[in-house]
């Protein structure tokens, strides 16, 4: 019992440094019809335990502007991607706020739209594409998206109430 307990507060130990926190990966458009939607977005993402991204917000970098995405939703939009892409994480963009707007961006006339991302790592370009469900329920591609890497950065550390006063 006591060595099991004990391989179980070694695993906590080792595992510490690994735990989750959020970073933002900005992100430049690299060629034109991304430039034409955006002017680039930052990407709030969660590490989670081992390195494991999921991308929680995306930002736009030059003007004001948010949207909630959750990783999730139809396995159509990944089945209406061009022949030969290599995305397959589906996130669902929260219609709520700026979620609407950019919604409407990505795919005119649908009733939902989503986002298809590879695997999002620091460094690297990251090619999204838009689909969405129009009223008939028929998934459509909208747009392939494609930036290049801009830079990261995260969050202050938050001031204690006693440290404001």
């Amino acid at each position: 019992m006591l060595h099991r307990m004990l391989a179980v507060l070694t695993l906590v130990a080792i595992a510490t440094p690994a735990a989750a926190d959020t970073r933002y990966l900005a992100f430049d458009p690299s060629d034109r019809v991304t430039t034409a939607l955006t002017r680039g977005v930052t990407l709030e993402v969660e590490r989670g335990w081992f390195g494991a991204v999921s991308v929680r917000r995306i930002i736009s970098t030059t003007a004001r502007g948010s949207a909630t995405i959750a990783r999730g939703g139809p396995d159509e939009a990944r089945r209406v991607l061009p022949e030969g892409a290599s995305e397959s994480t589906v996130y669902s963009i929260a219609q709520e706020g700026d979620g609407r707007g950019l919604a409407r961006a990505l795919c005119p006339g649908a009733d939902a739209a989503f986002l298809v991302l590879g695997r999002v790592r620091a460094g690297r370009p990251i090619v999204m594409h838009g689909a969405g469900r129009w009223p008939d329920g028929a998934f459509r591609h909208c747009v392939t998206l494609s930036y290049d890497y801009r830079g990261e950065w995260s969050l202050p550390p938050r001031a204690s109430a006693a440290e404001t006063d």
